[in-house]
């Protein structure tokens, strides 16, 4: 073995062109294999870090009547599951909170969560400092303490060693810091504090369903076995208390099925057979080298059966060749790879993706190289080795170095059109997210975006549990962004333009009957304090705005979207109709009827790829008095003259002077937000592009190589052809059309295999289908131009043959 590694390492150096060309193509697409998998391994592969996450569950409750698939727990349900069901060593629960931290400095807002006392130990998860909440924090006299993310005792607290123990204040509350969790620990979704739950949802209502559930399985219980005993206990549930809990029953998911979204699965299995079939047109055209380079030593391989060598001695030589050819490639891939993960983590808004989330290239990368490597060896290495092995002896040597058998001719052809083929396939899949991306970012919201900025403000504490003191303080807000020079209006809103946000439920409409159905209709229901349609540019088509009196009061009107007037009035006029929310939604809200001032036009409300799974279908929207839609997480929507990022500190100067201690966050401009809800289509775009692109690259230099090593094979024929009075035309025409032909045959397979393959992306598409014509076409007709340009380069070459210099060479 060391011999034919000596050997392949010696004739390598001898072949340094052969050997850098098939280097470049195994170290693209190994290096484009590498990056995937690392992706593929961070996300979807490598176990969650918690103790034996497979056994850890997320429970949930679903309605059918009413469409929801997957819904969160009130506490007064979880305390029932977590009492009665014995299918858990544990249940545990949480809830997303804003919370906001002072301490004497400048008061900060972070994403945090109230927790029940055992999910960290049920996740096996402990504090790296201090020590976690005990059950009496959990209770509803309890409270009073919170646990940090190692991010925030690093970055507020510079990783101060007497944390534990320290008073701040948390949403105003005096508070006591008890432990830190581990770095990168910030579950479950980029929290950074947490609190005990039980204090603020003890008085929860039934139908408060705002618990994400999580348990822990017993030994021996199955899945099926825990969501039917819940399903039991969600049935005595509905039978003792219908009003709230009539149709819902449990269902159980798995963690990686929660946390990881089907479409994002599902794009990341499609990169990563994007990037295998790089990785085959790679292994193609190295074959076609050395088929190439085979057909030159076929005299030397005869020689060694001459003297004795058998057929799987010279076989292993070989073999041996291609697998140190790949694994020097190997180098140069994890380089690539190393590049491309850095690139597509600095592609993705640290934000917008979860803690748990994250690759690098380390040893399983490594070793998935290493691994990519040795088959890519065997792949393209087997054929050239058993074709230069195979031959007639006597046949071999009386016919010199000429000899080109029509089998090896046809192999290289083989190869040439499966490299087509592939190059198609990946090229429709980079075509098609590349102008999805396009069509996103150029996708009209019905307002224009350029002139907007917004921000959050969270309202914490005692001075803001009053209804009135809140509204006062965001009108005041309001009218001193509204007096900043270059200002043209603003509003403040428990919802942001194409952000989020909102409330809503059931609608119930005076004078409609109900659907036949029974299923109930919804609304979504957005309080304003300012002028909203000033601040987005719009005007009501019919009836009228609020005016400032109503808007600053908790007066019962409202203006709707077209679509909402569309849908609830749809033959007779919606100005001067009325409208409540269903019994039980929004509280004390629904008791109102709200009688429609106007009409307002539609527009995006979340962006231009969330507001329906249909893209395109307007939501139904109902704007009313702030006071009927208070937050203490409250959006700040602001038109300006200028750059909206120009504002930015204008704006906060003007919230600092209402209060002080109100933090703000997410200060964007409104063109931020529009692209921050489709930014991995981005990602997707220039991913797929990338791959495509190197795709194309190795493509056109495979027919480019088979066709020179083509004509540098036939320069007798076609010396002959010339010397028998064949022009320069026809010979280049004899040429160009081989190519042309191999390439339409490649074409044509990929365009039957093409679209089928898309299928599994249709529901990451907008506005392009799966068997989109003009994505197909433009593919075909510059992979046609390709093959013709790879083609004439070489065929160029053959008109330009001496007939007697060829002959003489013969």
């Amino acid at each position: 073995m060391l011999q034919d590694v000596r050997y392949a390492l010696r004739g390598l150096w001898h072949s340094r062109g052969l050997a850098v060309a098939a280097m470049l193509c195994l170290g693209f697409g190994i290096g484009l294999n590498t990056t995937i998998f690392s992706i593929v391994d961070g996300v979807l592969l490598k176990p969650f870090p918690y103790h034996d996450p497979d056994r850890i569950v997320v429970p949930g409750e679903q309605n059918q009547p009413l469409g929801i698939e997957q819904a969160s727990l009130s506490y007064p349900d979880f305390r029932d599951w977590q009492t009665t069901a014995t299918s858990f060593e544990a249940l545990a629960a949480t809830s997303s909170r804003s919370l906001t931290l002072s301490d004497g400095g400048e008061p900060e807002r972070y994403v945090g969560a109230a927790i029940t006392w055992n999910l960290f130990p049920l996740l096996g998860v402990d504090p790296v400092v201090g020590h976690g909440f005990s059950p009496d924090d959990d209770t509803p006299g309890g409270g009073g303490v919170a646990l940090l993310s190692y991010a925030v005792w690093k970055n507020r607290y510079h990783l101060d060693p007497n944390i534990v123990g320290r008073h701040v204040l948390v949403n105003a509350a005096p508070t006591v810091i008890v432990g830190v969790m581990p770095e990168h620990f910030e579950f479950p979704n980029n929290q950074k504090i947490w609190i005990p739950v039980v204090p603020i949802t003890a008085n929860d209502s039934r139908n408060a369903r705002g618990l994400f559930t999580f348990g822990r399985l017993k030994a021996g219980v199955s899945m099926a076995q825990a969501e039917a005993e819940l399903a039991g206990i969600a049935s005595r549930l509905a039978a003792t208390y219908p009003a709230t809990n009539k149709d819902w029953t449990a269902e159980i998911s798995t963690l990686r099925a929660t946390f990881i979204p089907d479409d994002v699965n599902r794009i990341i299995w499609l990169m990563m057979a994007a990037a295998t079939l790089v990785l085959l047109i790679a292994c193609s055209n190295v074959a076609n080298l050395l088929l190439a380079r085979a057909s030159g030593r076929r005299r030397e391989i005869t020689v060694r059966s001459a003297l004795g060598a058998d057929r799987r001695r010279i076989v292993r030589q070989l073999l041996t060749e291609s697998v140190v050819l790949s694994l020097v490639s190997v180098p140069l891939g994890i380089l690539l790879a190393e590049f491309g993960t850095r690139l597509i983590a600095a592609d993705m808004p640290p934000d917008q993706v979860p803690y748990y989330i994250t690759w690098a290239v380390d040893w399983r990368s490594l070793g998935y190289a290493a691994g990519v490597a040795m088959l890519t060896a065997m792949l393209f290495g087997l054929f050239p080795a058993l074709s230069a092995s195979r031959g007639n002896l006597h046949e071999t040597l009386k016919e010199g170095t000429r000899g080109n058998s029509v089998r090896r001719s046809l192999l290289r052809s083989g190869l040439v059109v499966a490299q087509v083929t592939l190059a198609l396939i990946s090229l429709v899949g980079a075509l098609l997210f590349v102008r999805t991306f396009h069509n996103l970012d150029s996708d009209n919201v019905g307002f224009d975006v350029r002139p907007l900025m917004t921000m959050r403000f969270y309202l914490p504490g005692a001075p803001y549990e009053q209804p009135d003191a809140m509204l006062r303080r965001v009108q005041e807000i309001v009218d001193r962004v509204e007096a900043l020079p270059g200002v043209g209006a603003a509003f403040a809103s428990n919802y942001v333009p194409l952000s989020g946000g909102g409330g809503g439920g059931s609608v119930i409409v005076e004078g409609r009957t109900p659907p036949a159905s029974g299923k109930p209709e919804g609304i979504t229901l957005i309080g304003v304090a300012g002028h909203l349609d000033r601040t987005l540019g719009l005007s009501v088509t019919r009836g009228r705005d609020f005016t400032d009196a109503e808007a600053r009061a908790r007066t019962p009107v409202a203006v709707i979207s077209t679509a909402m007037a569309k849908r609830f009035w749809p033959d007779r006029e919606a100005v001067g109709g009325r409208f409540r929310l269903g019994a039980g939604d929004n509280g004390d809200d629904a008791v109102d009827w709200f009688t429609v001032v106007g009409v307002a036009p539609d527009f995006k409300l979340y962006g231009v790829n969330t507001d329906d799974p249909g893209h395109d279908q307007p939501r139904q929207v109902a704007f009313v008095p702030y006071a009927y839609q208070q937050t203490l997480n409250t959006g700040l929507t602001v038109r300006v003259s200028g750059d909206p990022a120009a504002i930015t500190s204008a704006v906060r100067a003007a919230i600092r002077a209402a209060d002080p201690n109100l933090p703000m966050f997410q200060a964007r401009t409104m063109d931020d937000n529009r692209r921050l809800n489709y930014w991995e289509f981005g990602l997707y775009g220039w991913i797929f592009g990338t791959i495509g692109v190197v795709g194309l690259l190795l493509a056109s230099v495979g027919v480019y190589g088979v066709l020179a090593y083509s004509v540098s094979q036939r320069t007798q024929e076609i010396g002959v052809r010339m010397a028998l009075g064949a022009d320069r035309r026809r010979v280049l025409a004899l040429i160009v059309n081989y190519g042309v032909t191999l390439c339409g045959i490649g074409v044509g397979v990929g365009l039957v295999l093409a679209g089928p393959a898309m299928m599994a992306a249709k529901s990451m598409l907008f506005r392009v289908g799966p068997f989109d014509p003009l994505t197909f076409t433009t593919v075909a007709l510059l992979l046609m131009a390709v093959a013709f340009v790879a083609s004439y380069v070489p065929a160029r070459r053959a008109t330009r043959v001496n007939p007697v210099e060829a002959l003489r060479g013969e």
